[in-house]
C-alpha cells in the first residue's frame, strides 16, 4: 500500500540524513588552495545534487534564482578602486588619473618603486585569499592596470552564490518554512525544492522584499513615547526595536545603507561572551561611516535592519576602521539571524526568479 506523502517525506529525510551530515563537515573542511577548492566544489556539487534529486521524486515545488554576477564584478572592481586609493593616500604616494575602466582599475604612478609598493601591498592584503588575488600589468609612461583573475572572480561567484544560499535559509526559517532542500545549481544559479508544496509563488513572495539596512541619527527633539502617541517632529518617525520592541524616534534620512556592507557573521562580545553580530564596510562605506561617527559622537544612532532598530548605541569616538559590533542581549540564534540579513542587505544586486515550477511525486524531471 502506497505511504501518505508526509510519510515519505519523513522516510526520505532520516534516510538522507547522514548524507546531510558529510555536507555540514565538507561546508566546514578548510579550503588552502584553489585545486582544493576544486575537488570541494566538485564533492559538494556532487552531494548536493544527490540530495536536491531524491527529494524532488517526492513531488513537491522548484524554485530557482539567478544571482546578480554582473552586479558582483561591478561591486568588486568598485572596492578594488576604494582600496587602491586607501594605500596610496596612506602612503603618500603621487598618482594621476584613477578609474574603473573595462572591469579593472586604471591609473598613473611615475615612480617605479612607488607602483611595486603598490603590488606588494595589494598581494599581501590578498595572501591566503584566492577570491581577491589582482592581476597588475604595467604599461609606459608609468600607466598601471589592476583587475581580480579569472580564478578570484570566479572564486567570488562562489562566495556570493553560498551567501545567497545562506540568506535564503534564513528568510524561510523565519517565515516558518521547515523542509526545503537549497543548494547550488550551476555557477550562478540556486535551486530551491519544498517537498509537497504546491503553491510556489507563496515562497517566491518572501524573496520579493529585498531586505533594507540603514543608519539613522536618534531625533532627541521629544520623547519617543510622545511622538508614538502624538505627531513626530517633520523629517522624523518612530521605529520598534527588534528586540526590546520600545519606540525610537530616529531621522527619516539615512547615513548609510546596506550597499556598503561587505561582510557579516555573528560572534561574541569580548569579556562578557554575549552574543553580538559583527559586520564590516567597503573602503567606501568605511570613509562614509568614519565622517558620520566624527561628526556626530556623544550622539545616539541607530542601526536599522527592515524598519526595525537593532541597536542605537551613542557613539563615543569616530570609528574608523570599518568594522562594527552590534549588542542587544541577543540569543546566539537572533545574533546569527541578524548577521544573515545584513549580509542579504549587502548581496549586490538581486536575485532574478528564472523558474518556479510544481513537480508531480514520482515524475521524471
Amino acid at each position: 500500500m502506497t505511504r501518505p506523502l508526509q510519510h515519505r517525506i519523513r522516510s526520505l529525510i532520516a534516510a538522507l540524513a547522514l548524507g546531510s551530515v558529510i555536507f555540514a563537515s565538507a561546508i566546514a573542511m578548510p579550503r588552502a588552495t584553489l585545486a582544493e577548492d576544486s575537488q570541494f566544489d566538485k564533492m559538494r556539487g556532487k552531494i548536493a545534487a544527490f540530495i536536491g534529486d531524491k527529494m524532488e521524486k517526492l513531488g513537491g515545488s522548484r524554485i530557482i534564482y539567478k544571482v546578480d554576477s554582473e552586479g558582483l564584478r561591478e561591486s568588486v572592481v568598485t572596492d578594488l578602486r576604494d582600496d587602491v586609493y586607501k594605500i596610496l593616500h596612506d602612503g603618500q604616494i603621487a598618482f594621476s588619473g584613477l578609474a574603473i575602466r573595462d572591469g579593472g582599475v586604471e591609473l598613473k604612478i611615475a615612480d617605479a618603486k612607488a607602483r611595486e609598493q603598490l603590488a606588494r601591498k595589494l598581494t599581501s592584503d590578498a595572501e591566503g585569499l584566492p577570491s581577491h588575488a589582482i592581476a597588475v600589468t604595467n604599461g609606459s609612461d608609468g600607466a598601471v592596470r589592476l583587475a581580480p583573475t579569472d580564478a578570484a572572480s570566479a572564486a567570488r561567484l562562489r562566495d556570493l552564490v553560498e551567501d545567497a544560499i545562506a540568506m535564503v535559509e534564513q528568510r524561510l526559517k523565519d517565515a516558518g518554512v521547515k523542509l526545503a532542500s537549497v543548494a547550488p545549481d550551476g555557477t550562478d544559479r540556486i535551486r530551491i525544492f519544498l517537498p509537497g508544496v504546491s503553491d510556489p509563488e507563496r515562497i517566491t513572495a518572501i524573496f520579493a522584499h529585498k531586505v533594507t539596512v540603514s543608519f539613522h541619527p536618534v531625533d532627541v527633539s521629544m520623547l519617543a513615547e510622545q511622538a508614538q502617541s502624538g505627531t513626530p517632529p517633520d523629517g522624523s518617525e518612530v521605529l520598534l526595536g527588534f528586540k526590546d520592541k520600545k519606540p525610537y524616534l530616529v531621522t527619516k534620512a539615512s547615513a548609510l545603507d546596506g550597499e556598503d556592507i561587505n561582510y557579516a557573521a555573528p560572534g561574541f562580545a569580548t569579556g562578557t561572551k554575549e552574543p553580538i553580530a559583527q559586520f564590516r564596510f567597503n573602503g567606501r562605506g568605511t570613509r562614509r561611516f568614519a565622517h558620520v561617527t566624527e561628526e556626530n559622537v556623544g550622539k545616539a544612532f541607530a542601526i536599522v535592519l527592515d524598519g526595525k532598530v537593532i541597536s542605537a548605541p551613542v557613539i563615543r569616538e569616530p570609528i574608523t576602521g570599518g568594522s562594527v559590533q552590534i549588542s542587544g542581549n541577543f540569543t546566539l540564534e537572533e545574533a546569527n539571524s541578524i548577521a544573515m540579513l545584513l549580509r542579504a542587505g549587502a548581496l549586490p544586486g538581486h536575485l532574478t526568479l528564472v523558474e518556479q515550477q510544481v513537480l508531480q511525486p514520482g515524475a521524471k524531471h
